[in-house]
């Protein structure tokens, strides 16, 4: 990693596992959709339903590709599948990626670990590294304790 901090604001997400699920959503969704109207003996619900079938199955798509970690001057905000957590950088004590880690674990001061699913190793491990390194570089610097583990 380069010794400078990254320029904030700066977002960081999943960009490759994003791109396959949003990628595949739509195929999906176009894919079931034809299908609905190539079919002749299908009447107009049974048609809406395989379109709202299509329809639900690109939503969890969406769903899941919905997690990121945006970082700005006053702290982060860790977007998850539902939930969204804003954090001030004193709240972050250790930011941690270690082998065979799912995500990113942020270690908080009020003594829980808060999961940041918008860094993630699965298909971009190098620069889920390099994330986690640029995160854990921006929680030293601005934040009130070690960073580092």
């Amino acid at each position: 990693m380069s010794d400078q901090l990254p320029s904030l604001p700066v977002t960081f997400r999943p960009t490759r596992t994003r791109a396959v699920l949003l990628t595949t959503g739509i195929a999906m969704f176009a894919v079931i959709t034809a299908i609905a109207f190539m079919l002749e003996t299908l009447n107009a619900g049974e048609r809406a339903s395989f379109v709202l079938t299509g329809a639900l199955l690109f939503a969890v798509l969406v769903l899941l590709s919905r997690p990121k970690v945006v970082a700005d001057e006053t702290g982060v905000t860790v977007v998850n599948l539902t939930r969204r957590r804003r954090l001030a950088w004193a709240e972050i004590l250790q930011v941690n990626l270690r082998a065979g880690d799912p995500w990113v674990f942020l270690n908080l001061s009020d003594g829980t670990s808060l999961p940041a699913l918008g860094i993630q190793p699965g298909i971009g491990k190098q620069q889920a590294i390099r994330d986690a390194g640029a995160l854990r570089a921006l929680a030293e610097a601005h934040g009130s304790g070690p960073a580092s583990a």
